[in-house]
């Protein structure tokens, strides 16, 4: 019960769609926060998938609350923080793992637009800020907190295909260490984990279903890449890291970024 008696906030709780063998990192950390005591506001753009982790925590004897915000209106953001307060009347962690790639239209650079730049840029680094700016100041009132956020191993590697999407995570890195300095003062943490490749439904299964290949296929090639065993990490990896990043374990750790990656940064450097 590392997380007894706080409350958590979870952007990003719900999960794209799937062929069921894998889980993504929001509905796995906000499952895994629910046992390890803490009460969890569920958040996601769909109120059915928000609904969808809840019913999970619920069912395994956890409470949880479901709400609704696309992370690029900043009103709903604001609202979905105001709500979960309100019900519990504290708030202990925000972890924030709402991001898109190639299906918000990441691309090479010789096909960037403005469309697509802020379509990556609103909903990868933009929605961070903007639930940051109205979880801080409860946190700052309330002596501490930790703040969570999801980067990626891929600002690390050479020769990734797309740009947008990468040069999002980085500037999240960067963000984190921001956030971290400016509220030190107040006891507010702020870490960020780099995933690597991962067996999600938004890595693997909304690839397959863009390009049309089989998601077996998909898996082997991600897999191959990855030195520890050759294989992918799982949303239960980026779980566990947040876990710790967000428990009073890290109590003396703020502006790290972490990488979740099966050797794959070490590999490049």
């Amino acid at each position: 019960m590392r997380l007894d008696g706080k409350v958590a906030i979870i952007m990003g709780a719900g999960q794209g769609p799937g062929d069921g063998s894998a889980i993504g990192n929001g509905r796995a950390t906000a499952l895994l926060f629910a046992r390890e005591g803490a009460r969890v506001a569920c958040v996601d753009r769909s109120m059915e998938s928000a609904a969808e982790t809840v019913a999970m925590i619920e069912a395994e004897g956890g409470t949880a609350l479901a709400l609704a915000a696309d992370v690029t209106d900043e009103a709903a953001v604001a609202k979905v923080i105001e709500q979960s307060h309100a019900a519990w009347g504290a708030l202990d962690i925000l972890h924030n793992n709402v991001g898109i790639s190639v299906e918000g239209g990441d691309c090479p650079l010789e096909e960037v637009d403005e469309a697509r730049f802020h379509r990556i840029m609103d909903v990868n680094l933009l929605g961070t800020m903007y639930a940051c700016k109205h979880a801080v100041p409860i946190m700052r009132a309330a002596g501490g907190g930790a703040i969570v956020n999801i980067s990626s191993a891929s600002v690390g590697w050479t020769g990734h295909p797309t740009v947008l999407y990468t040069a999002s995570k980085a500037a999240m890195v960067t963000f984190t260490r921001q956030l971290a300095l400016s509220h030190a003062d107040a006891g507010v943490r702020a870490n960020a984990i780099l995933p690597g490749l991962m067996d999600t439904p938004m890595a693997v299964d909304r690839r397959a279903a863009i390009t049309g290949e089989p998601r077996a296929a998909i898996a082997a090639e991600r897999d191959a890449k990855v030195p520890l065993r050759n294989r992918m990490g799982t949303g239960w990896d980026v779980a566990h890291a947040a876990l710790f990043l967000a428990s009073d374990e890290a109590g003396f750790i703020t502006g790290a970024a972490l990488p979740v990656d099966g050797g794959s940064l070490a590999r490049v450097g």
